[in-house]
């Protein structure tokens, strides 16, 4: 073997070394994360002892589980960004994916320079957590992390990558490969430079800037660099040091909630693994498919209840699209609609608890998350029951009729999933029964979905399988909640330049009735749905609303309704849906095709919308009881 082969298989070793160490670390960081608050909440009470400082060490944990998952989520090309590139014509995208390459390898390498001035300012304090480990160790992640992200982005713009379903592509040769690698690196060099221009100049090229972010997010730049770079501009331009950045986005392990997210997440994934998808479909099908047009019932159903676990990654529609549709299309329902109902029962679930989104709401909008699902929850069953109702129109219309109930089925289906049928049990009573923190019952949750899922139907092997649901369940967090860390940079800027208190001066007097401000706010809210996903919708747009809604006496349950109902519709509008393309590429049709197909499901929703905006009650009233039955 030549000495250039040696070191070139001696080089993948080490790189195969460093990403199982990689996995090793996030899974394990995820495991740990999930058993600190079951210690924590048995330990007490039955041995009056518990882990010191449990709740920094699980804040922390969750912020090294974002950034191990943002760094193997940069590795699989998964970060969250908009779907505008795919519109791109093909000669023109290696092109666009060098630009998109430039703006992640060039931000995340301020950004990692930003968080190590942050750590090395935190290295002289005496702040420790359990063990006796400094909390500027702990820190050192986000540097790392954003590190590898820009490192990775770098040498990834010399590997050909197709469109996900796609085969892959043929190699670059390595005079391209290294050429497109060696403009990102130019790029990267001279956006460092830009530290060593006068403060005049950083002020003049601020706009073009953020214009050149909107640009490479355009072409494919994942959100985080747009919005981690946003902020880098901002705070430059008005000469703030950029450790300030930083510090804004270490802020996400101030959230007593936070670590909330990545918990539900795993419940979700496990749960979508192995047999689960089929035993619920047999279940409600069974329930609900003795009705006309029972059978699109039972889908809206199964749907919104998987997608409650699952939240918004889009799991639904891949996990039960290929069970739903062709189950569909054998009853009365034309393919269209049946194609439309499976896509837009995709995020049809994601007011009810434990819904990701409900509790980044609640953590951005700063309300207690127990009284966010609460006053989702009224919307959820109007948006649930209307799509409902359409479908049973549509299956009288049809000539679906009334059948006979098959008890013996329901029975069989009820006994055959009843551990997953029980569990929005497990949820609701951990979350509101007053013996568990929020934490402690997404812990629950998660101990739950373990057992019924590896020693109850052993659907997930613990050696084989459950290591790639932790691996996936930290890719989908990292890609979040790294969103969530470079929109608090953004939106720390925003907030120290009272850009929401201006808005709401504005809006205040140019708007002069309370109803026209609600019709205004759904206008500008489904056009945001249009143009973002409903992550950084929620980290951007919440605390720049939140001021102006409450100048028109909106109450902050009934504005976070009308948000998460709003951006919902987003996953099926055009031209960025992700329900769109999630179905256009699970099913193999046309985007034409997918869009025809949802419209008829996106106008019924516009009307719970309506319905949720102009009737305060069904959020707030319906809060309100709720929780006084719960006493």
């Amino acid at each position: 073997m030549t000495d250039t082969a040696t070191t070139g298989v001696s080089a993948q070793a080490r790189l195969r070394i460093w990403h199982r160490l990689e996995d090793g670390v996030g899974i394990a960081s995820l495991a740990a994360l999930a058993l600190l608050p079951l210690i924590e909440m048995i330990g007490r009470p039955l041995l009056g002892i518990g882990v010191p400082n449990s709740i920094g060490l699980v804040q922390h944990l969750t912020m090294w589980v974002a950034f191990l998952g943002a760094m193997i989520a940069s590795r699989q090309r998964r970060h969250l960004a908009l779907a505008t590139a795919t519109f791109l014509p093909v000669t023109f995208r290696p092109f666009a994916e060098v630009v998109a390459a430039m703006a992640t390898a060039g931000v995340g390498t301020v950004l990692a320079g930003a968080s190590w001035q942050l750590v090395q300012a935190e290295r002289s304090s005496i702040q420790i957590l359990a063990g006796g480990l400094p909390v500027w160790v702990a820190m050192a992640i986000i540097p790392i992390g954003f590190a590898v992200v820009a490192m990775r982005a770098w040498w990834q713009a010399g590997v050909a990558h197709g469109a996900e379903g796609d085969p892959p592509p043929p190699p670059f040769s390595p005079g391209l490969a290294w050429t497109r690698r060696a403009a990102v690196g130019v790029a990267v060099l001279a956006i460092v430079a830009l530290g060593l221009v006068s403060e005049a100049t950083a002020t003049a090229a601020r706009w073009p800037l953020i214009g050149g972010l909107l640009v490479a997010t355009v072409l494919g730049a994942p959100i985080f660099v747009t919005l981690g770079g946003a902020a880098l501009v901002l705070f430059y331009a008005d000469a703030i040091p950029l450790a300030a950045v930083a510090s804004e986005t270490y802020k996400i392990v101030s959230s007593p909630t936070l670590p909330t997210i990545p918990l539900f997440t795993m419940a979700g994934v496990l749960l979508a693994e192995g047999g689960t998808p089929a035993r619920l479909v047999r279940l409600f099908q069974a329930l609900a498919g003795w009705l006309p047009g029972g059978t699109a019932v039972a889908a809206i159903l199964v749907c919104a209840f998987f997608t409650t676990f699952t939240g918004a990654s889009g799991v639904t529609i891949l996990a039960l699209g290929g069970l739903l549709l062709p189950v569909l299309m054998k009853d009365v329902y034309s393919e269209r609609f049946s194609l439309g109902a499976v896509t837009s029962a995709g995020s049809i679930g994601l007011l009810f608890p434990p819904s990701l989104p409900v509790i980044l709401y609640g953590i951005s909008a700063r309300t207690r998350v127990d009284e966010m699902f609460m006053a989702a929850l009224g919307p959820g069953i109007v948006l649930v029951g209307l799509v409902s109702l359409y479908c049973l129109w549509e299956g009288v219309r049809r000539g679906s009729r009334w059948r006979k109930p098959d008890l013996r089925e329901i029975g069989a289906a009820a006994w055959a999933a009843k551990w997953e049928a029980f569990l929005p049990v497990v949820v609701f009573v951990s979350l509101f029964g007053g013996f568990a923190s929020t934490v402690e019952a997404a812990a629950i949750t998660v101990f739950y979905a373990f057992v019924i899922k590896c020693l109850i139907y052993r659907d997930v092997s613990i050696t084989r399988s459950l290591p790639h649901v932790l691996m996936e369940s930290a890719i989908l967090v990292g890609g979040v909640l790294i969103i969530l860390g470079c929109a608090l940079g953004l939106t720390g800027y925003l907030i120290d330049a009272e850009i929401p208190m201006r808005g709401a001066e504005w809006v205040k007097a140019t708007i002069q009735s309370k109803w026209a401000f609600l019709i205004t706010l759904n206008v500008f809210l489904l056009i945001v749905g249009c143009l973002m996903d409903i992550f950084s919708a929620i980290f951007v747009v919440v605390p720049l609303i939140l001021p102006i809604a409450a100048a028109f006496d909106i109450h902050p349950l009934h504005l976070g309704a009308i948000f998460l109902t709003n951006l919902e519709l987003g996953y099926l509008t055009p031209p960025v849906g992700l329900n769109l393309f999630l179905a256009s590429m699970r099913f193999r049709r046309s985007m034409y095709e997918v869009v025809r197909a949802v419209l008829p499901f996106l106008a019924v929703q516009a009307v719970a919308v309506l319905l949720v905006t102009f009737v305060p009650a069904l959020s707030v009233n319906f809060s309100a009881w709720l929780m006084k039955l719960l006493g």
